[in-house]
C-alpha cells in the first residue's frame, strides 16, 4: 500500500470517510446524522493500493506533546490485510516527526475489531476523555526509542 499525504478537501479522502461515517452511523442506527466536515488542523493521510484510496487516516495536535489519531478508515474489502495497522505506524510516524510522542485516540465501544487493532498495535486503554459511550486509548512512542 502506498501511503501519502492529502490536503483536507481532497475528493479522495472526502469518499473515504463519508464511507466511514455512513458506516458507523448505520451501526449505531443513527443513519441520516451529519457527517463529517474536514478540518485544516488535521494531517490526513490516504492509503492506496493500485491506484484507487482504500484506507486513511488523521492526527491532530492536542495538549503539548499529544496528537489523537482520528478517521481511521479502511474499505471493508481490503480489511483483514494489515492496512489498519499499516495507516497506524504511518500516522505514529509523522505525529513524532513533529514533536507528539504520546497518541491518544478514541472509538466507539461495540467497535471490537477496531479495539483488538488499538490493543494489538501496543495501545492502553486509559479513561474516557470523549463521548462518554467511546473507549479512550494512548500509545507512548518515546518508550519505543529507549
Amino acid at each position: 500500500m502506498l501511503i501519502e499525504n492529502r490536503p483536507a478537501l481532497d475528493p479522495e479522502l472526502a469518499a473515504l470517510v463519508t464511507a466511514q461515517q455512513r458506516e458507523l452511523l448505520a451501526a449505531a442506527g443513527l443513519a441520516g446524522q451529519r457527517m463529517f466536515e474536514p478540518h485544516d488542523d488535521v494531517a490526513y493521510l490516504i492509503g492506496t493500493v493500485n491506484d484507487r484510496a482504500v484506507a486513511c487516516g488523521g492526527w491532530q495536535a492536542r495538549d503539548t506533546g499529544v496528537a489523537e489519531i482520528t478517521r481511521l478508515y479502511v474499505r471493508p474489502a481490503h480489511r483483514g490485510r494489515g492496512l489498519g495497522r499499516q495507516m497506524i505506524v504511518a500516522l505514529e510516524e509523522e505525529a513524532l516527526a513533529a514533536g507528539r510522542p504520546v497518541i491518544r485516540l478514541e472509538t466507539a465501544a461495540h467497535l471490537r475489531a477496531v479495539i483488538g487493532l488499538y490493543l494489538t498495535s501496543g495501545y492502553a486503554r486509559i479513561p474516557s476523555y470523549g463521548d462518554p459511550g467511546n473507549v479512550c486509548f494512548e500509545k507512548q512512542l518515546q518508550l519505543l526509542l529507549q
